[in-house]
């Protein structure tokens, strides 16, 4: 019998995105349903008309609260997993490197990106709020680099994207999935993009995605002096769709010795 250290017995668990958003689309929809089958009920053998088309408004009404519901839970359990491959594939990652996950939550790119560094290290930044991911906090994400077997190459901190607590130039590449919009006004977006870049190496690679701003934080990184900045058009493997911005910090991997 496996013993408790056993660590294949555990499975990793990265929480549902914007459960409260869940819950009450799901809240809802069965209400919906439920007037829909009352109003019909009660109406019905006096009125059959009025009655079938409030039942009828109801019933689509609930459908597609319902449905929006099940689409947001199918891309938190499966939806952004797969996407989570596809943006990691766009920094062409060597193994050695740092990597920046900004907003990490439960660890999702965090530990995509440690699977890939097996001589470098992944850092993950959080406020774990639970509004923004069901069971979002520390103890949370570590529990699932255990799980993953990379704690070994990972290291957590609480911190506001806005004041990032690393150095100049001490990443190698910066992730984020569905985080900067959390912020509440533009000009805080844009510290944390600028926060993104300070941190960045030259040459150091960014990938973001998100629901909106996107043009926002492009804008931004343009400012700056980015010029290979590219994004994309919308990707319905999460749920609102997302957009994705890719690119590399202006200058040169090393700068040669005078």
């Amino acid at each position: 019998m496996p013993g408790p250290h056993d660590r294949t017995l555990r499975k990793p668990n990265y929480g549902i995105d914007a459960p409260t958003v869940v819950r009450n689309l799901t809240i809802a929809g069965l209400a919906a349903l439920i007037a829909g089958l009352v109003l019909y009920a009660v109406i019905g053998p006096s009125r059959p008309f009025p009655a079938a088309v409030l039942a009828i408004t109801g019933f689509a009404s609930a459908l597609c609260l319902l449905a929006t519901a099940a689409l947001m839970v199918w891309s938190s359990k499966s939806g952004k997993l797969r996407q989570r491959e596809r943006l990691l594939d766009t920094l062409g990652l060597r193994g050695n490197e740092n990597v920046l996950d900004v907003g990490c939550g439960r660890g999702l790119l965090l530990i995509g990106a440690a699977r890939r560094l097996p001589l470098g290290k992944a850092f993950g930044i959080d406020l774990w709020q639970g509004i923004d991911q069901s069971g979002n906090s520390m103890d949370a994400t570590l529990a699932n680099t255990r799980a993953e077997n990379v704690d070994d190459r990972v290291e957590v901190r609480t911190a506001d994207m806005r004041d990032l607590p690393f150095p100049d130039a001490s990443m190698d590449a910066v992730v984020s999935s569905i985080a900067i919009h959390n912020v509440p006004d533009r000009e805080g977006r844009a510290r944390a993009v600028r926060e993104i870049s300070r941190v960045l190496k030259p040459a150091g690679r960014i990938a973001i995605q998100d629901l909106r701003n996107i043009d926002e934080y492009v804008e931004t990184l343009k400012g700056l002096g980015w010029n290979d900045v590219e994004t994309s058009g919308p990707n319905f493997v999460i749920f609102p769709p997302i957009r994705m911005i890719t690119g590399r910090k202006p200058g040169h991997e090393s700068i040669p010795k005078t």
